[in-house]
């Protein structure tokens, strides 16, 4: 028999989007725009290809769940250097992944604690619009999701002051994304301090996504880590941060990543994925040694995307309500009024499938990445935008966007 909790787990949005598109031929006068999917289309760095290619020996080698210390000291030494850390620890303080995906996933099975809850389940803390992995791993932890909403008025980061003190008593981890999947904000130091001091109150751990962390325009994104440091506590108790070289690095493929933080949370997780059996290859982790040590192809991905921003803007900035984001590759974009449902409410679905339809352009529509809670869903009326293709591409969406919307 299967696990009865995989029945509790949504369709991917995807899934969702390629149900929607069933009965919507694309539009065939164009070729296929892909925006839907936040899959980096720039070039990987070329020294860190050849890194693999130089060690491909080293498959034959069974890699250490912990990794190469080599590879851990250099994340520590990045850690260092672009949050202002005093130390990192790299034996006790950082530990490699396959990927940010599988890392917040299995990390929550490790940290949620079911024995003590006699009536009711444990819950997990997570935005609304949010990265589905945080649900799903709740839910297969026997963990209830609770929804923190991200609107225009908090800024679209979440107001976690506002969650009652019942559900914080119940709260085993808080997950915040900063830089936000898909609203493209970010946490101020006051933001951190304000869930800090709740989690001092109410001891549950605050597991921080900084995927996106890289992609900023001008003023680096402040990370949990850098404010727990600001306020004096090098420790990091109860906070874990999770980094990858997917975006960073423009390599999804190489599936690496690392989490960082509380040295006994990681002791825990650590002995966790030992049995779990989830280890880098050796030639992926002297490749990741490599991307984390060199910033300079890390700068020349910020500007692609900064010049592609700026196209979006100044081209359809007076035709779409487009809200630059503080950091990311996303645009959260309202849906422009001619697009309404049935009570001439903004309708995401609608607009999504006229893209599709009529120029042939994949958005992803906002409610996919929501859910309903408080008797609404703050992805109903937005669509996200990856801004992945290339600059020319993006020209020619902009293009058929201005023909659309004409």
């Amino acid at each position: 028999m299967m696990n009865l909790k995989l029945n509790d787990l949504h369709p991917y949005p995807f899934a969702k989007m390629a149900e929607l598109l069933a009965d919507s031929p694309p539009a065939d006068n164009y070729p296929a725009i892909k925006l839907g999917i936040g899959e980096p289309k720039h070039e990987p760095p070329a020294f860190v290809l050849k890194v693999i290619q130089d060690n491909l020996d080293k498959l034959a080698n069974y890699p250490t769940t912990n990794g190469l210390f080599e590879l851990r000291q250099s994340i520590a030494h990045w850690l260092e250097r672009r949050f202002m850390l005093p130390h990192v620890n790299p034996n006790t303080q950082v530990l490699p992944v396959m990927g940010t995906r599988e890392a917040i996933f299995s990390s929550v099975q490790a940290l949620v604690n079911t024995d003590n809850q006699e009536t009711q389940p444990p819950i997990v803390v997570m935005p609304n619009p949010f990265y589905q992995i945080y649900e799903g791993a709740a839910l297969l932890a026997g963990a209830q999701p609770y929804f923190v909403a991200c609107t225009k008025e908090n800024n679209f980061k979440g107001d976690y002051r506002s969650v009652p003190d019942d559900i914080w008593q119940r709260t085993q981890v808080v997950f915040v994304c900063s830089p936000n999947n898909p609203t493209g904000s970010v946490m101020s130091l006051d933001d951190w301090e304000a869930l800090i001091r709740l989690s001092d109150k109410f001891d549950f751990v605050i597991a921080s996504d900084e995927c996106y962390s890289e992609l900023y325009f001008e003023t680096p994104p402040m990370g949990l880590l850098q404010a727990c440091a600001k306020l004096g506590r090098n420790d990091f108790k109860n906070s874990l941060v999770f980094h990858s070289l997917s975006k960073r690095s423009n390599l999804p493929g190489l599936r690496s990543g690392f989490v960082a933080g509380d040295a006994q949370l990681l002791a825990g997780y650590l002995k966790y994925r030992t049995y779990q059996g989830c280890a880098m290859p050796v030639p992926h982790q002297l490749a990741s040694i490599a991307a984390w040590q060199d910033e300079k192809h890390v700068a020349a991905n910020r500007q692609l995307y900064a010049q592609k921003f700026a196209l979006w803007q100044q081209e359809l900035g007076d035709l779409l309500d487009l809200k630059m984001p503080d950091a990311g590759f996303y645009l959260w974009v309202r849906v422009p009024e001619r697009f309404v449902d049935a009570e001439g409410q903004p309708d995401d679905e609608a607009f999504v499938k006229a893209l599709y339809s009529q120029v042939n352009i994949h958005a992803l529509a906002g409610r996919y990445l929501s859910r309903d809670a408080d008797g609404s869903n703050p992805g109903r009326g937005y669509i996200r935008i990856a801004l992945v293709a290339s600059l020319e591409e993006n020209q020619e969406a902009i293009n058929r966007i201005k023909t659309l919307l004409a």
